[in-house]
C-alpha cells in the first residue's frame, strides 16, 4: 500500500488550519480494518487498555497501581501537533512551556524548567535524558508522528521500577510495529512559522515473519518575534532518518532493531555572564551545530505463560558543536530482565 498526503496548513501561535487535506492511492492495497475510536469506547474497554510502562510488562490499565495516562495515535492526528513535547500538553499534570523557537520545558508535577533532571523520558525503551545537560534535548530527540503508537505518561515517582531521573515521573514514547506501518507514506506541509514540514515513509516486509520501515523526515521552522517587533533569532531546522525491523525468529522468540540518525543546525540567544551593570548578562547570538544517532537491539523471549526475559542493548552517540565549546557524548547501555 502506497499513501500520498499532501497538508498544506496555515500557522499561527500554535492554531492550525488545516485547508486542504488530499490522500491520493497509486498502487492496489487491501483495505484493512478501523481501529475503533476512543470515544466510542465503553468503561469497561477504556480499562483494558493495554500500558508497558508501570510494570515494564504488558498489563492492562485497570490493574497499574500508578496515576497513569495515555495518548493515542488517534489523538496525536486530531490534535494536529506537530512535535511530541505539543503532544504532551494533552496530559494533565504534565507543565510544558514553550522557551523560544527551539526550546521546551517540559516536566511533571508542577517543577517547570528545561533543566529538568526528575523526569524519565524514553523512546521505545531508549533513554534520551542527557547527563551533561541534567535534561533532555527535545529540539533533537523527535520521531515520525504517524508511526507513534502511544504515549504513557507515568506522574508520579517511578525509580522503583526505570531508576535514575524518574522521581517525578515517566514519559515512554512507544512507537507502531514494523508490520503495522507496510506501504508508503508521504505528507508535505507549510506554514507561517512551520516553513516546511515533511515526511516519508515505506514499509514491506522480508518472508512471512519479518518486517521493516524505512522513514525520512526534515523541517525547518522560522524564528519567533519578539516584543519589541525584532527577530528573536532562534531560527532552525533539522533533518532525520531512521529504521525499524521487527522478526519472529520462533514461536517464542522475537527482535527488534532500529536506529535513527539526525543532524540539526540551531539557533539561539544566550544570556552570557557580563560585568556591566544593571543586568550584569549580555545576549549573545549563538549558532549550534549539532548531529547524532543511536541504534537499539531487543530479544524477547516467552518462557511460560507467565513468564518472560528481555535483552536489550543500544548505543547513543551526540556530537554538539557551539561557538562558544563543542562536546561529544557517547552512550552505551544494556538491560536484562525477568517477568
Amino acid at each position: 500500500m502506497l499513501q500520498f498526503k499532501i497538508i498544506l496548513s496555515e500557522l499561527f501561535h500554535l492554531n492550525y488550519y488545516f485547508v486542504f487535506l488530499c490522500f491520493l492511492t497509486l498502487c492496489p492495497f487491501q483495505a484493512l480494518a478501523a481501529q475503533k475510536d476512543i470515544f466510542e469506547l465503553t468503561m469497561e474497554e477504556l480499562m483494558d487498555i493495554e500500558v508497558t510502562s508501570v510494570g515494564k510488562k504488558s498489563q492492562n490499565l485497570s490493574n497499574s497501581a500508578t496515576a497513569i495516562h495515555v495518548i493515542t495515535n488517534k489523538e496525536i492526528k486530531r490534535s494536529g501537533v506537530t512535535n511530541i513535547p505539543d503532544a504532551l500538553r494533552m496530559v494533565p499534570g504534565i507543565t510544558v512551556a514553550r522557551i523560544d523557537s527551539n526550546k521546551w520545558a517540559v516536566s511533571a508535577r508542577g517543577f517547570a524548567g528545561r533543566f529538568a533532571n526528575a523526569l524519565l523520558v524514553l523512546i521505545d525503551g531508549r533513554s534520551i535524558y542527557t547527563s551533561a545537560f541534567s535534561g533532555v534535548y527535545w529540539e533533537v530527540n523527535d520521531v515520525l508522528l504517524e508511526d507513534v503508537d502511544r504515549i504513557e505518561v507515568i506522574r508520579g515517582p517511578g525509580a522503583t521500577v526505570w531508576g535514575a531521573n524518574a522521581v517525578n515521573g515517566v514519559i515512554n514514547i512507544i512507537t507502531k510495529h514494523a508490520g503495522d506501518t507496510q506501504g508508503g507514506y508521504v505528507a508535505l506541509g507549510s506554514g507561517n512559522y512551520e516553513n516546511v514540514i515533511s515526511s516519508v515513509r515505506y514499509g514491506d516486509s522480508i518472508g512471512k515473519d519479518t518486517f521493516w520501515r524505512f522513514y525520512a523526515k526534515h523541517q525547518s521552522r522560522d524564528e519567533f518575534t519578539l516584543e519589541s517587533g525584532s527577530d528573536a533569532g532562534d531560527a532552525w531546522s533539522k533533518t532525520q532518518a531512521g529504521f525499524r525491523l521487527d522478526s519472529m525468529l520462533s514461536s517464542k522468540d522475537s527482535l527488534t532493531v532500529q536506529g535513527d540518525i539526525y543532524e540539526a543546525d540551531i539557533d539561539q540567544t544566550l544570556l552570557l555572564a557580563d560585568l556591566t551593570p544593571p543586568t550584569y548578562m549580555t545576549a549573545t547570538p549563538k549558532e549550534t551545530d549539532t548531529k547524532g544517532w543511536n541504534i537499539l537491539s531487543r530479544w524477547q523471549r516467552t518462557i511460560s505463560p507467565d513468564s518472560d526475559f528481555t535483552l536489550q542493548v543500544y548505543y547513543d552517540g551526540k556530537n554538539q558543536a557551539e561557538e562558544i565549546n563543542e562536546a561529544d557524548r557517547d552512550t552505551f547501555d544494556s538491560m536484562i530482565q525477568f517477568f
